[in-house]
């Protein structure tokens, strides 16, 4: 994605070993409305300066209308979008970011089942990708892009899966995050509306990793959310690999502007020995007076992305 695109609100910034300094991104304000189904679209609109992107199904004139809102649960489940202009017309013609012309990123809304994935585009301007929705419950679906001739957006729509909702509880904070034999720890407090320093530091089965890969041109992918209501950040690492000077692990500097207390939860994409893993944190901002406030950075969620589903 387009690092200089729209965002307010939450910036994170990630350098050091890792090599990664993450650009401004966007939070997400209010709770969503209906979601935008086919041939849905609301006509031309102000920029909201005062509303992040991501859960505005439309914005600055353009919307994120789904094929079909509602389904039922399977391993593999075609869902298809499009991005419709001000006019109504499908957008066909997108700028390329960190190897992709659009990210599709979904989650269901107690921060389960999260997904990163590439849809295609077929010349019409519909988007295709087949989804893990194997278990039910109501999912946000972020579509994050850059228009030929606009700026980056990142718009939401809500994508429900009829069944029985086995609501999750957000995992508690904690200091690291285990992914197979991989191990990701996260030390630091974040205190809101301050910039504040935290490391994250990779290994496995104990030792460093010292040699990641690089992962939608860089080496390493984070998208964070307010667990309170689903705001978006999604950011990428500044540096190249392989251009001397940006290193491959195995510690990262995080410098986090975090806008106010709360819960947000944190998953970071690494790739190493050809596969892609999700590294997933609960981070707890508290006020800097409050009693005992720590603000342990990150939460213990192994994910599981070998199942069907996760695209890169």
């Amino acid at each position: 994605m387009n690092a200089t695109g729209k965002f307010a609100g939450f910036t994170l910034g990630l350098a050091a070993v890792f090599g990664i300094a993450l650009a401004a991104g966007a939070l997400v304000g209010p709770e969503p409305t209906e979601p935008a189904g086919h041939g849905e679209h609301e006509t031309a609109a102000a920029p909201s300066a005062d509303l992040p992107g991501g859960l505005l199904v439309t914005d600055q004139g353009y919307t994120l209308a789904l094929d079909k809102p509602n389904t039922t649960t399977a391993a593999q489940t075609p869902v298809a979008f499009r991005i419709l202009d001000a006019t109504g017309a499908p957008v066909t013609k997108y700028e390329t970011s960190h190897d992709k012309d659009l990210h599709l990123i979904v989650v269901r809304r107690d921060m389960a089942g999260f997904q990163h994935v590439h849809p295609v585009l077929d010349p019409a301007g519909t988007w295709s990708v087949p989804l893990n929705l194997s278990r039910a419950g109501d999912y946000r679906v972020f579509a994050d892009f850059t228009p030929v001739g606009g700026s980056n957006l990142t718009l939401g729509a809500d994508l429900r899966v009829a069944g029985n909702y086995d609501v999750q509880a957000l995992p508690a904070p904690a200091a690291t995050a285990q992914v197979g034999e991989y191990t990701v720890a996260l030390n630091g407090t974040v205190t809101p509306g301050a910039a504040s320093k935290v490391t994250l530091s990779v290994s496995r089965n104990g030792a460093p990793v010292t040699d990641l890969q690089p992962y939608l041109g860089a080496y390493g992918h984070l998208v964070a959310l307010r667990a309170a209501d689903l705001a978006y950040l999604h950011v990428h690492p500044e540096g190249t690999p392989g251009d001397g000077v940006t290193p491959a692990g195995p510690g990262v500097d995080f410098v986090v502007n975090a806008p106010s207390a709360g819960d947000y939860r944190l998953f970071l994409d690494f790739q190493h020995q050809g596969v892609v893993r999700t590294a997933e944190f609960t981070v707890r901002v508290a006020q800097p007076d409050a009693v005992g406030a720590s603000n342990p950075a990150p939460t213990s969620a192994p994910a599981d992305h070998g199942t069907p589903g996760h695209g890169h």
